[in-house]
């Protein structure tokens, strides 16, 4: 007799086991699955086989080759579409004419197989099921026979109201070969829907064969662990490679594996070739595969590692599978029911939560709690702020679910019936996500104000008044169109503190969400007057009376942002004369390279030029960034607009501070020291920033990245404020951008990026600390040494694997000397450190 093995499916359900590799081709006790099958149909002497393949066919076929090495022959049919398992073998219909039985690949049994063909034979039946009796029958095809064993009833797959019955079908069946002819050629059949109802409906002899023994069907993760703890419990024999240390020994060892003698083994063990159990680790209920290495102090249970897999010193791993080639780092917990695909590097202490599903090749940061499935993306952090910035992917990492989690967190850190202020850009992926989060707030007991679409500083100006606890905004990552981002708020309008940040991550890691009753979830309320109040405080803080005399007249791009239905009407009625460029609001993805807005402003710097106006304005998407271009046509970098602006500032203030970031050009204290100004230099970060504008003599705060503000209006960056703030300023010096430009000191400024590992920035900090010792150093925000000849200041960056040199001085010379001396020192010490940590 002939046996066809079913071995074509995708696997979809058991994800991410069948991501690299063919259902039947998962590792069960070292061996593929269906190589279990293979020796069952052996041990009932059925060694010619028909092998129906369509999913990673070349997997399997590398692997049992012509079947020779099995003690077997294999002819191979591989249908050239998916007919379903009825239509792939009556692709092999040539191959058939004579009795066989159909298998399928990935099952786990011992049943009899014999026995079944003598029922057939003794029955004359033209087709036979092989049935048993399960727990539970809902996932499978339910069959009732009469006394003589025909079949009378079956239904695939049924609720627990159609449940009649909990004999099953297992998918086991003994086939004359004219049960073929019900089936088209070509056409897509299934046995269970479309041919076996077909034989009842003709009165064809169609019997079930009741077997009692072990059957599983391996559909799922959670049945692949259940059937290896069957295995390791003795609830159903299988042939395994490895020899026992005794005849009635439970322990599997390879003889190439080495295993220590303080190593503790216990219950069933099976042990792979070339395997290394270190020291006191302990195994208990353990399949290891090939070339793995479990470190001392290690303890397992109830685990199936696969191939190639390494877990090191104090690692616990209970009731989870590790794919081929995985690592797992120092003092971690996989706990039961996960599942960590092929090539996934997991650091140490991470907590793998039970049952979460990790995609091949991820990486899991040092001291992460992975609480939920990993898909898509690379990586987990082990945090997710950013400074306020929660960061992903759109639909891949920050997803709906991901959204509503979050703020479930955020709000459990707020008092019950507390108010936040929700705003969003005009992107449509933002408003899908913002509605997510603002259900998790809800579900806190926080109420939500909805501002919807609206510019980043209104929404922080709103703030700055009392009514809220804090606030969250949407917006399209500026760094990558395909990433969102959530920028958290504090009642001030402040970017959220780290520490506020720390307590939402551990409520989400550690899933403590604060769950409302259900008559007390929060509310959403809208504020349809925000916009009337951001623009009486707006026209307040402004020379109204000077600004309709000089009636400026300038080009605004809006990038088809929020603040397109803002800005135009505020600057017209102060008088200006306003051209706008991408005024209309849309939800589709910008995509701003650097490129495209080189291109932005090169557009915008010809059209000032060609209507003579005073000033151009481009506003960043959230409306707190903006680029100036004069009425020349100079489009300012970031340094130079920063400079610029404290030309004006300077030279129109008489008294007062300016708030700038360590890395600001030393130009600025001169200009402010002749204009009686001082400057108060902070951490480059937003929040130090905005923190330090509080103060009331300070009259204008930067950053180094085109945001820009001016604290008697707002100590929060404002574009839509700076642009009619620059105008007010020219108008009051009577200096024009480009005039205000002409009377920087010329000094030579230099910027760096070095490539720095994170593990190495602690170290290069200490380097140069040593290196500043009996030099005049500030240590603020990185290590800033000043020289005679000008100052250096070397900066790990807080986000990325890049340390930063920035360099001044007067005479170009100097400069480029202070450039090239740190720039050799922070690489030779950056090589020495790593060196000494390999």
């Amino acid at each position: 007799m002939k046996a066809v093995i079913m071995a074509g499916g995708f696997g979809t359900r058991i994800h991410p086991l069948t991501i690299s590799m063919p259902k039947p081709m998962i590792p069960l006790i070292n061996r593929p699955i269906m190589e279990h099958i293979v020796n069952l149909l052996k041990q009932h002497g059925i060694t010619d086989l028909i092998l129906l393949l369509f999913h990673q066919p070349e997997t399997i076929k590398k692997y049992f080759g012509d079947g020779s090495e099995f003690g077997i022959h294999i002819t191979y049919v591989t249908p050239l579409e998916d007919f379903g398992t009825a239509g792939a073998v009556k692709a092999a219909a040539r191959h058939l004419k004579e009795r066989f039985m159909i298998i399928s690949g990935d099952l786990l049994t011992d049943f009899d197989l014999s026995k079944v063909i003598a029922f057939h034979e003794e029955k004359q039946a033209k087709a036979t099921i092989t049935l048993t009796s399960v727990t539970d029958p809902l996932q499978f095809g339910v069959v009732i026979t009469d006394k003589e064993s025909r079949i009378t009833k079956f239904l695939e797959k049924p609720g627990w109201g159609e449940v009649f019955s909990d004999t099953i079908n297992t998918g086991i069946y003994i086939l004359e070969p004219e049960v073929l002819e019900l089936i088209p050629d070509g056409e897509n059949r299934d046995w269970a829907k479309d041919v076996f109802p077909k034989m009842l409906e003709n009165e064809d002899a169609l019997l079930g064969c009741n077997m009692q023994g072990y059957w599983a069907d391996i559909g799922n993760p959670e049945a692949y662990l259940e059937a290896c703890k069957d295995i390791c419990h003795g609830k159903v024999a299988v042939q395994i490679s490895e020899p026992p240390l005794s005849t009635d020994s439970t322990i599997f060892i390879n003889p190439g594996a080495q295993v220590d003698e303080q190593a503790i083994l216990s219950g069933m063990v099976v042990l792979g070739d070339n395997t290394r159990i270190h020291g006191n680790a302990r195994l208990t209920n353990c399949v290891v595969g090939r070339n793995c290495q479990i470190e001392e102090g290690a303890v397992l249970e109830d685990a199936v590692l696969w191939d190639n897999v390494y877990i090191k010193t104090g690692t616990r791993v209970t009731g989870a599978i590790l794919g081929h080639r995985v690592r797992i780092g120092q003092r971690s917990v996989i706990e039961a029911g996960a599942v960590i695909a092929d090539e996934t590097m997991v650091g140490d202490e991470v907590n793998i939560r039970p049952n979460v599903k990790i995609w091949p090749r991820k990486v899991i940061e040092n001291d992460s709690i992975v609480a939920i499935n990993l898909i898509w993306g690379e990586k987990w952090r082990k945090t997710l702020f950013e400074d306020a910035v929660v960061r992903g992917l759109t639909n891949v990492e920050m997803t709906p679910e991901f959204s509503a989690r979050l703020g479930a967190a955020y709000g459990s850190t707020l008092p019950k019936d507390s108010y936040i202020l929700a705003g969003r850009d005009a992107i449509r992926s933002s408003r899908m996500l913002k509605r997510a989060f603002v259900g998790g707030l809800l579900s806190a007991g926080v109420n939500v104000r909805d501002i919807r679409m609206i510019s980043l500083p209104v929404l922080r100006y709103k703030l700055t008044t009392f009514g809220e606890v804090g606030g969250i905004h949407f917006r399209q990552s500026p760094e990558d169109p395909a990433a969102t981002e959530i920028v958290f708020f504090d009642g001030d309008g402040n970017e959220m503190p780290s520490a506020s940040a720390k307590s939402i991550e551990r409520i989400y890691f550690k899933e403590n969400f604060r769950r409302a009753h259900y008559s007390e979830p929060g509310g959403i309320e809208e504020l349809p007057r925000i916009y009337d109040f951001y623009r009486e405080g707006f026209l307040r803080n402004l020379d109204s009376p000077l600004l309709k005399k000089t009636a400026p007249k300038v080009v605004l791009d809006l990038n088809h942002s929020p603040a397109a239905d803002l800005l135009p009407v505020l600057l017209t009625d102060l008088g200006f004369e306003v051209t706008e460029l991408n005024s209309h609001v849309h939800e589709k993805s910008v995509d701003m390279t650097d490129d495209k807005l080189n291109t932005a402003l090169d557009r915008l710097s010809r059209i000032v030029k060609t209507l003579e106006a005073d000033a151009g304005f481009w506003i960043g998407p959230s409306g707190e960034k903006i680029r100036l271009v004069s009425g020349s046509g100079r489009v300012f970098s970031s340094r130079e607009a920063l400079s610029t602006l404290a030309v004006l500032v300077c030279k129109a203030e008489k008294e007062g501070s300016l708030v700038m970031p360590v890395a600001a050009p030393q130009a600025v204290d001169t200009l402010a020291s002749a204009g009686g100004l001082t400057v108060q230099r902070t951490r480059s970060d937003g929040y130090s920033l905005v923190e330090a504008a509080r103060s009331r003599q300070v009259r204008f705060v930067a950053s180094m990245d085109d945001r820009f503000g001016f604290p008697r209006f707002q100590p929060h960056f404002d574009g839509l404020f700076t642009a009619a703030k620059i105008m007010e300023l020219t108008a009051h010096t009577g200096l024009s951008l480009d005039q205000a430009f002409a009377k920087l000191p010329r000094h030579t400024y230099h910027h760096l990026q070095l490539p720095c590992p994170w593990e190495s920035k602690g170290g290069l900090m200490r380097r140069m600390s040593e290196d500043a010792v009996d030099q005049q150093a500030s240590f603020t925000d990185g290590v800033r040494i000043d020289t005679d000849r000008g100052w250096v200041l070397v900066l790990p960056d807080q986000h990325r694997p890049i340390a930063h040199i920035y360099v001044e001085a007067i005479e170009r010379n100097d400069a480029d000397s202070l450039r090239d001396l740190y720039q050799k020192k922070v690489s030779g010490w950056l090589n020495e450190l790593s060196s000494s940590s390999q």
